[in-house]
């Protein structure tokens, strides 16, 4: 059949089988591997990606029931330039990935409830590691995730987003004191790493 789907802004028509997967066109059939795949049963959530501006697991969904859909995959978030979004900053800041490999998924399950916090009081933390239950990560432990994610919502709140993208002055506008915050630059390997991670780039 005969389907249309706009990723990343970017119009997409193509033929696919009635059992497509969604993760299958975006990985295979539009080599967008940010998107990850990991239990295929919904429930580890390295395949989370945005429908329509909301988190749903691709893994999950034929893409024959997404066509006309706007779709937001991990490399369509971060800006023309490159840079990361505040999000992906924030998470890079208070070292909130390790291997890097469920990092894309919590990323754009994150990104959902970051935009909708934006303009109302910020989650609290037992309300973002619930947010997280759908996403699982054997690295972290998700407490610097969690921190991540305060940042994140306290910059978006200050409405800063220059500073984030930039990463110039995240400590200023979340709290140079947060738990878990370096006080220091990491070692340039170090944030390379890190930012391919949360970018969904592989490392």
């Amino acid at each position: 059949m005969d389907l249309s789907l706009n990723v990343n802004g970017r119009p997409e028509q193509f033929a696919a089988e009635p059992n497509e997967l969604l993760v299958e066109r975006l990985r295979d059939g539009l080599g967008l591997t940010g998107t990850k795949v990991g239990c295929d049963t919904g429930q580890c959530g390295t395949c989370v990606v945005q429908l329509d501006g909301r988190s749903v697991k691709s893994c999950l969904i034929l893409t024959a029931a997404a066509a006309g859909s706007r779709v937001t995959t991990i490399e369509g978030v971060t800006t023309r330039g490159g840079e990361l979004s505040g999000l992906q900053e924030a998470l890079r800041q208070e070292h909130g990935t390790q291997c890097g490999f469920c990092t894309p998924g919590m990323v754009m399950a994150l990104g959902e409830l970051v935009e909708n916090t934006a303009d109302r009081e910020a989650p609290t933390e037992p309300e973002i590691r619930e947010w997280l239950t759908g996403n699982l990560c054997r690295c972290t432990g998700y407490h610097s995730v969690v921190r991540g994610v305060q940042r994140a919502c306290s910059a978006a709140r200050t409405e800063i987003p220059a500073e984030i993208s930039g990463g110039a002055a995240v400590s200023a506008a979340a709290g140079s004191g947060s738990a878990g915050s370096a006080s220091e630059p990491a070692p340039a390997s170090v944030s390379a790493s890190a930012s391919a991670s949360v970018s969904g780039k592989e490392v």
